[in-house]
């Protein structure tokens, strides 16, 4: 037996252009839509069960009378100043995740008497650059020449996130939804994201940006979590927004990773990126950034640079084999500590693990793969 359902035709179309379709485009690929907007026919359950699959959207948001009001959960900042109201579903999803994630987490870890962590919104009314840098060193263990261990800047940046988490930072890197290669994130768009919170701060970085840019955007999101701000951002060419919360957290980035008098020594002996960058143990195009904030190099100088590296950082990546080791790819997705909570949380009872499948995008043989032999 068939069974047909009601629906309010401004829901199809609202659907469709909510996941980015055209849609001319869209109601060619699906049988019967035309129809279905125009009420000559009704879709079935099973139609309208592929249908909501397709446009990325929950089935029972379909049976609604009309399209619900969807507001972005945090600002989020363009580096043409201004802020959106509006970003794709695509980020719109990542964003309410990883909210769904933080949200179990704080009150796991309430119910478990973690404490809060000191550092959030320590310095939410101050504006000090060299304030802040100082204490977020201080929290993380690490001196002014912290890098210098290191052969290369790819080792920095590791030994970085390691000691970000450490301190109850949840950091996610992912270029798609959950695991979901059809769905990728935009770097032009969203180069990442930083959900403060006391107990269960996430920041999320956009896996697919070349790994040079995202040492940056990681310590912006670290400057956002100090001074307690949630926000998104497209980050375009490494340039903030017109805001003065990103200003601050820009320069805060900037001194952390290549200190201004430090560089002014090393710049005035050589002034040449990839020699500074190879003392800070960071990448060229930070230097070149530092070095226009600095006012070493003009803005043509830099977007020639920049856009020449990231040139160069593509066709590396595409000579590069696409596949990888998918528990490795699980870990950056999920962050080790919040893995780590998910684990003993579902050990020790707390957590069901019909629960913990959706908490991690994961279920069944994988889940337990991950678990037993990857946390």
């Amino acid at each position: 037996m068939r069974t047909e359902v009601n629906i309010n035709a401004n829901m199809l179309t609202w659907a469709i252009a909510r996941a980015g379709y055209d849609l001319l485009e869209f109601t060619n690929k699906v049988p019967n839509l035309t129809e279905w907007i125009k009420g000559d026919k009704k879709p079935t359950v099973k139609q309208l069960e592929d249908f909501s699959k397709k446009v990325h959207l929950p089935f029972g948001y379909l049976l609604l009378p009309e399209p619900p009001k969807e507001k972005l959960p945090i600002p989020f900042f363009r580096t043409n100043n201004s802020q959106a109201t509006k970003v794709s579903v695509n980020i719109y999803d990542t964003i309410i995740l990883l909210q769904q994630r933080q949200d179990w987490l704080r009150d796991y870890l309430k119910d478990s008497e973690f404490d809060t962590l000191p550092f959030v919104g320590k310095f939410k009314n101050a504006n000090n650059v060299q304030d802040i840098v100082d204490d977020i060193r201080n929290s993380l263990g690490l001196n002014e020449n912290w890098a210098n261990q290191f052969k290369t800047w790819h080792e920095s940046l590791d030994f970085l996130i390691q000691h970000i988490e450490n301190i109850g930072i949840i950091t996610v890197f992912n270029g798609i939804v959950e695991n979901n290669t059809h769905r990728t994130i935009n770097v032009e768009e969203c180069r990442g994201f930083v959900l403060v919170d006391e107990m269960a701060p996430f920041m999320f970085v956009n896996n697919s940006d070349s790994k040079a840019a995202q040492m940056f955007t990681i310590v912006h999101e670290l400057a956002h979590i100090w001074t307690g701000h949630s926000a998104g951002f497209d980050f375009r060419k490494l340039e903030p927004a017109d805001d003065p919360i990103e200003k601050l957290c820009d320069k805060v980035a900037a001194e952390f990773l290549v200190p201004e008098k430090s560089f002014i020594k090393v710049w005035n002996n050589n002034p040449d990126f990839k020699n500074t960058a190879r003392y800070f143990k960071v990448s060229e195009i930070v230097v070149a950034r530092r070095a226009l904030d600095l006012g070493k190099i003009t803005k043509q100088k830099f977007f020639e640079f920049y856009n020449e590296y990231i040139n160069r950082e593509h066709l590396k990546k595409e000579n590069q084999s696409s596949g990888g080791d998918f528990y490795a790819t699980t870990r950056k997705r999920l962050g080790l500590a919040y893995s780590t909570h998910i684990n003993n949380a579902v050990k020790s009872g707390k957590l069901l693990y019909r629960d913990a499948y959706k908490l991690t995008s994961l279920k069944g043989d994988t889940f337990q793969t991950f678990f037993s032999k990857h946390i």
